[in-house]
């Protein structure tokens, strides 16, 4: 039987805290060629201080991370040569063109000028920024922007890519050509992870893990994951009193409720669902069974669990 690839870049049951406060709580992950792996999670999980430890910007207190089966305090250049990194702040220069922040990278890179003019023009057209070389990065919009830091990072095309959020601000056309665009390098064989706080674009990794105050809740496929909820979900009928939403918010048998359209979705205790069911018959608020989705599942996950102090 033959042995599993290694793993492009790989963190294994890292902690790190920040005086009494613990940002990682021993999660691990692991990225491969031709993988999207998401990290998800509401702003403070853990994915941006997870992201940091696997690119060595930050040292860990425990666990190891490697890059390409190499520990990072002996990756030199091995870590150079297989990560690209967009972080959620990218600085590209704002005066300089699409063109010259690609020369700039690329002359930080060290690639000759054959390599460099080759990839470029790969880019250029895989971003479509074909028709905007001359604009400056300042002048923009926002998706365009998105889409030159990401060629930039791959200019010395690496095999692994790190983004951290690399959608927030965007609008929801620009959203999905950039997603268009990492299909591509996965399909090329990059392996990507990506941070993400949007479910619909969880829904399009191939791998998950959902992240809450510094630990893993569930690792998967998107649609193992939401296969293995296994409490009930209902949506409450339009036009369902505000004041009963609000008392369904602190029903012990109750692990989430969020707005879905112009109705409600309740997640249920399995155990005390029909407690539940119940109280909406007594009360004559209609409701039906619904589909379970990402974020049924990573509510119910972020409310199931204890509760856990500063540590």
């Amino acid at each position: 039987m033959s042995e599993p690839a290694r793993a492009l870049l790989e963190a294994v049951r890292v902690t790190k805290s920040f005086g009494n406060v613990r940002a990682l709580a021993g999660p691990s992950v692991a990225l491969h060629a031709g993988e999207l792996v998401g990290l998800v999670g509401p702003d403070g999980a853990g994915k941006t201080s997870l992201i940091r430890a696997l690119m060595g910007l930050m040292s860990v207190d425990s666990g190891t991370v490697s890059i390409d089966g190499v520990p990072w305090e002996r990756a030199g250049r091995t870590a150079r040569e297989t990560l690209g990194y967009m972080p959620q702040q990218y600085s590209l220069y704002a005066d300089l063109s699409v063109d010259e922040n690609l020369t700039f990278f690329g002359q930080l890179f060290g690639l000759s000028r054959a390599a460099f003019e080759q990839r470029r023009a790969r880019l250029l057209g895989m971003t479509r920024l074909e028709d905007a070389r001359t604009r400056p990065a300042g002048a923009l919009s926002g998706g365009m922007y998105k889409k030159l830091a990401i060629a930039c990072a791959l200019l010395h095309s690496p095999r692994a890519l790190v983004l951290d959020e690399p959608t927030n601000g965007v609008d929801p056309v620009s959203r999905r050509e950039l997603w268009s665009l990492l299909y591509e390098f996965v399909d090329d064989g990059v392996g990507i992870l990506v941070a993400t706080s949007y479910m619909d674009e969880a829904a399009r990794c191939s791998r998950l893990l959902l992240l809450s105050q510094g630990s893993v809740l569930a690792e998967g496929t998107p649609s193992s994951l939401v296969a293995g909820l296994e409490e009930p979900v209902i949506e409450l009928a339009p036009g369902t009193s505000p004041k009963f939403v609000a008392e369904l918010e602190t029903n012990p048998a109750v692990l989430a409720v969020a707005p879905a359209g112009d109705g409600v979705r309740v997640v249920l205790r399995k155990e005390r669902a029909a407690e539940v069911m119940s109280a909406l018959a007594a009360a004559g608020v209609g409701s039906r069974p619904a589909r379970p989705g990402l974020e049924d599942l990573f509510l119910a996950r972020m409310q199931s669990r204890p509760a856990e102090g500063p540590s």
